[in-house]
Order: C-alpha cells, then structure tokens, then sequence
C-alpha cells in the first residue's frame, strides 16, 4: 500500500478521533457516490459486519488451536510452530502481569524481523497491553523522544542495539529491558543480525545496564512457564498500537490503533483477496520490517489468521542474503515497495529464485513505477497488485483485485465498508476525473493521534472523514489514481508538476537503476524540476536522460537539473527521502 501521513485543515474531533457532523459527498448505499461497488470482484460484500470482528487475542487463540502443528515463522532455516509461538507468547504475558503491567500499559518493541518480534507482539497484547512500534535503527535522541512520548514502561529490545538503550537512559524512565538474542529459545543461536552495512557487527557491542534493569528474554520465558496465566479481559475498542508515523511536519506522532481497527483491516483485507480458507498452506515473504504497519497488518495478522507462514527477511538490506533465501525456501506470497522489487529484479543471482508458486504479490509504501512493474512480471509472471493505505488506517484503504492481468498504475478500488472521498482544500467533495485531497472514512480508521488532540482535529473533516494529505483523482469505475502526496508537488510557473509522473517516466530509461524528483528554489519559474539519480550505466550522458524526459514530457516538467549519486536515501522500509534530497539541493545546484 502507499503509506503517508496527514495534511489538513482545522476540525472538531470527537475524542474518539473520528470527527462529527453530517455526511457530504458520500453514501453508505449502492448509490453513485461509490460507483467502485460496481465493480467488486464476485463474492466481495460491500460492508463487513463490525460487530462481529471480535480482538486479536480472539485471533491468536483460535490460530493457535486451530494450526498448531503449522509452521508460522521461518528464519534462518529454522522453523517456529504455532504451537510454540503460542507458548511462548503465553511465558512472556505472564511475566509482564507478575511485574505488575495493567491494562493499557504500553511495551516498545524495538526487534528486527525476527521469530521474538511475533512473540512479543502476542505476549503483550494477552497481557493487555499496548505495543509500541520502535525502529531498532534508531539514534538515542529518538528512542528517548518515543519511550516519553508513549510512556512506554518496558522495552523489548535486541541485544545488538543495548548500546543505543544504555546511551538513552539518562533521559528515560523503563521499569525493564528485555535483552533478545537471536538464539533465545528460538532455534537461531549463532546467527549475527544486522539491519544495515553501517550497523554491521561482528559481536555486539559493548554496553551497560543498571542492576536489575535488564533481564535476557530467555530467562523471562523460562520464568513465564511457572507463573500463573489469568486471562486479561480486552474488549474491541481497547488500544493495540501505537503506531508512530512522522507527518508532514517531520514530528512524530503516534496513531492510536484499537484492536477493532486491525481486526476490521484483517477482514476487509481477507475478504478483498479471498484468503480465508485455511486448507491453504500460505507463506510470506515478509522482508519489510514488523514494526511498520504494512508488514505488521498485510503479512503477520493476515497470514496467522489464516494458518499461513511469515519468511521473516531479517534484513533485506542484504541482498545476496535475501535473494539465497528466497532460493532456499518455497513462499506463495510477497509484498514489497518499489525499491524492493527493483533490487531483486537487478540481482544477478535472481535465477535462482523459484517464483512458479506465487500466489499474488502486493506492491505499496509508495508508487510502484510501471517500468518496474513491467520487469517485475516479465521475471517472475506475476502482475504487481497495487494498493494504498497509511498508519492512520490500519493501513490498508483500497486495492487492485488480486487476479488483475496487467498492472494499471491505480491503488484500485476501496475495500468493503470504506468510503472515499476527493476534495479541495475547502474540504468540498471534487467531480471525478479532477484531483483532490484523498479523504477517508471506515472501521480501519485510526482512534486518533496519542495525546495530539490537536493533530486529530486537524486531521478529521466536520463529516469524519481522515484527512491523507495524498492527491489522488477518481476514474469513472471507481478507481483512483495518486497523483502525488501535496507537499512534494512542485510549482513551475503557476504550473503543478507532480514528482511520481517524472519519476515514472525516467525510470523507463534503460540507464537508470533508481531516480527520485524534487523541486527547488529558481528565480525564474519560482521552482524547478531536480532529478537524483543512480545510474547502472554510468557512460550515459545527463543530456541523454534530459532528453528522454523531453520527448515524454511536457517542458516546464523535463528536470532542469540532473544529479548523480551512489544511492539514494531511503527509510528502512525502502521509500526514498524526497525531504532529505530537497534540503540537499541548494537553488545553483549544478
């Protein structure tokens, strides 16, 4: 799914997130306001039932009666069963409750794919508790913003990263850490995991933890299975997650994530791509990281909903590493951003890997370039399924069918019980076929932003619908097409250009490996189109790939400046930083 996070305007919110008034431009019926019913692949309802949706622990216990003997997470070559991944997950919430964790009380995990991710995300959640999502990646000011912010009360931690925990210290208050090695009691000991070359260690580095602060995640397992296992009420409405997305003005803020709102996700998603029957063996790629929604809602709950299998990509930073796995080990599903898709498609082992058995892949995050799509099916047979959604969202807001022939550039239609809405920046529904600000409005939806009341009004229309700061045109059929997010769009002389359309058109270059566009600063037209670049033939000419663009493109939008570059920065979830190449690109950039 596209992922983004919210630009808008002034509203009043209730305090459940979800603002109040009547409804504009939108209808609950068959009628033509959502004429994309119309063309629901046969069997999809129009709406899920809510309130029959029930939790996720509801979910984790009947997967784990239901596919014990199932294998649900491999890594490594190692296999975890649900069996174990629900005894384990049962050791760590008791040990939460006997150190006194309430309902409500938030743990940060701060885990790379790894099999403990799976048993802390349920270990927490039986406890009653509320995960908080923390990139393990990152620097001790960020760790110390996010555990403050969220009031986190204990950390789960890979041991490889201790030394960012005990620099963060001075500025936190955590009653615990929980140290994960790889080999904790889950069949991987010996393996070194690092998530970037520039966290590449051979040993973990040194640290040090007050007395009685940390405690190895084995011993806290051991301890779990002699403790008593009283079963913590949690109700639909109760909080999940938070969910830290960092906005457009780059603070971050957490979305509030109440079990309805991924259990409604689950389900539509389910429902959406027919992959609720559970005699299916169903394993997926899962190279994004847990800690981000599309992975976390798209491949871990759906696929432990239905009995299917997470391959767990550690780090899909490692390219050889990750293309050796996927040669070693059949999988039916993958769901990827763009980046990924290009760095498998360019590797020179991809031979090896066996895509016969592929179900459907699902392409998100951010744009997938049609260039890409198109190398992408002529490698593997496979069409890209394009979809968007956001961390507000649960995440996932619309979707191409899943036995769609040819990629279509669109995020397809939205899901049962999901309404969209597109609208100018007076929050006034648009004709179809004009762009607009997509707006959004379902049970996936998030409850708000933790302690953000403010951020929650300006992200709520008057009607409840959630602002996405996306641009975005409905077709006809009930399609919709992004267009850009609106603070990337670039204003030459009065005119827009829209990042995502240059982008799509460069990449077709055959000397182009990767490419991001943005603007910036020109006496002349006020802005000007900057395109970076990382080229796999290096003797091609800047003039060349101007004028590739020139003969596709209307010329206020071909770059008037090229930039060349070793690569591109990227989250972890491998979506470029238009942000970092804009403060990068100074106005006499040559």
């Amino acid at each position: 799914m596209h992922e983004a996070s919210v630009i808008g305007h002034g509203a009043q919110a209730t305090t459940s997130g979800r603002a109040t008034g009547s409804s504009t431009g939108s209808s609950t019926g068959r009628g033509p306001e959502r004429p994309w019913l119309a063309a629901y692949p046969p069997g999809v309802p129009a709406e899920i039932d809510v309130a029959k949706l029930g939790t996720l622990n509801g979910l984790f216990e009947a997967s784990m009666a239901a596919f014990a003997d199932r294998p649900a997470m491999l890594c490594f070559g190692s296999t975890m069963t649900y069996a174990t991944l629900g005894q384990h997950a049962r050791d760590l919430a008791a040990w939460l409750k006997s150190q006194g964790l309430a309902k409500g009380d938030r743990v940060a995990i701060m885990l790379p794919n790894v099999p403990a991710y799976a048993v802390a995300i349920f270990g927490v959640l039986l406890a009653g508790g509320t995960v908080v999502n923390t990139n393990p990646l990152y620097t001790p000011r960020e760790l110390t913003q996010q555990i403050t912010d969220s009031g986190a009360r204990i950390l789960i931690v890979l041991e490889n990263f201790g030394a960012t925990v005990a620099a963060s210290l001075p500025g936190l208050t955590l009653d615990r850490v929980l140290l994960v090695g790889p080999g904790d009691g889950l069949g991987l000991k010996g393996h070194v995991i690092t998530l970037a070359s520039r966290h590449v260690r051979k040993a973990v580095p040194p640290f040090r933890l007050p007395d009685g602060l940390a405690v190895p995640f084995a011993t806290v397992l051991r301890r779990g299975r002699n403790l008593p296992r009283a079963a913590v009420p949690v109700g639909p409405e109760d909080l999940a997650f938070l969910q830290y997305t960092g906005g457009t003005t780059g603070i971050a803020k957490a979305a509030m994530l109440s079990h309805r709102n991924i259990m409604a996700n689950v389900e539509q998603s389910q429902l959406w791509f027919n992959s609720k029957d559970p005699s299916v063996q169903r394993c997926a790629v899962t190279a994004l990281p847990l800690y981000h929604i599309f992975a976390l809602t798209a491949c871990f709950f759906q696929f432990m909903r239905s009995g299917g299998s997470c391959l767990l990509i550690p780090n899909p930073r490692d390219c050889d590493g990750m293309v050796k796995t996927l040669s070693r080990t059949p999988f039916t599903h993958l769901m990827g951003v763009n980046t990924l898709f290009n760095v498998l498609i360019n590797h020179p082992q991809i031979a090896t890997v066996d895509f016969s058995k592929l179900d459907f892949v699902v392409g998100g995050g951010t744009a997938v370039q049609r260039a890409v799509a198109e190398r992408w099916k002529a490698l593997t047979g496979s069409t890209i399924v394009e979809g968007y959604g956001l961390s507000e969202t649960s995440p996932v807001v619309s979707a191409n069918p899943r036995n769609l022939r040819d990629f279509t550039g669109t995020i397809g239609f939205p899901l049962p019980s999901t309404e969209v809405s597109i609208r100018d920046v007076a929050g006034q529904p648009v004709p179809i076929g004009e762009p607009g600000e997509i707006c959004v409005r379902g049970p996936q939806v998030m409850r708000g932003y933790w302690n953000r009341a403010d951020e929650t009004a300006r992200a709520m229309t008057e009607d409840g619908f959630f602002r996405t700061g996306d641009v975005a045109v409905m077709l006809p059929d009930g399609q919709f097409r992004i267009v850009d997010r609106m603070k990337d769009m670039i204003l030459v002389s009065g005119f827009n250009v829209y990042p995502n359309e240059v982008e799509d058109v460069l990449a077709t270059h055959p000397a182009i490996l990767e490419c991001a566009v943005v603007g910036a600063p020109s006496e002349e037209t006020g802005e000007m189109v900057v395109a970076h670049v990382v080229l796999k033939d290096p003797s091609v000419s800047l003039d060349d790939l101007r004028a590739h663009a020139r003969a596709q493109l209307t010329g206020y939008k071909v770059p008037r400046r090229v930039v060349l570059h070793d690569t591109l920065p990227k989250t972890n979830v491998g979506k470029v930083l238009r942000r970092m190449l804009r403060d990068e690109t100074p106005p006499d950039a040559a």
